[in-house]
């Protein structure tokens, strides 16, 4: 009898396959809160593609994050990566 797993959605799948995902995960390689600001980044980036301000885009994205303060999602986008 086949025992089944439950499903990790893969946040990274246009980086990386499910499966290599679910690899990471188990092993404790996945850094979640760098996964988030990726997240983050990616709807900014969307957001501000359909036009939206930048300001409307960063509260838009604190509905989905409400522990984070504008401040904060705002360093996140804007972060530069060294």
């Amino acid at each position: 009898m086949k025992t089944l797993k439950a499903k990790i959605d893969n946040p990274l799948s246009d980086l990386i396959s499910d499966d290599i995902y679910e690899i990471l995960n188990a092993q404790g390689l996945i850094d979640e809160k760098a996964v988030r600001d990726y997240q983050i980044r990616k709807k900014f980036k969307t957001l501000r593609s359909s036009k939206i301000s930048a300001g409307d885009a960063i509260d838009t994205i604190r509905e989905e994050y409400p522990y984070l303060q504008f401040d904060t999602i705002r360093k996140i986008v804007y972060q530069i990566n060294k």
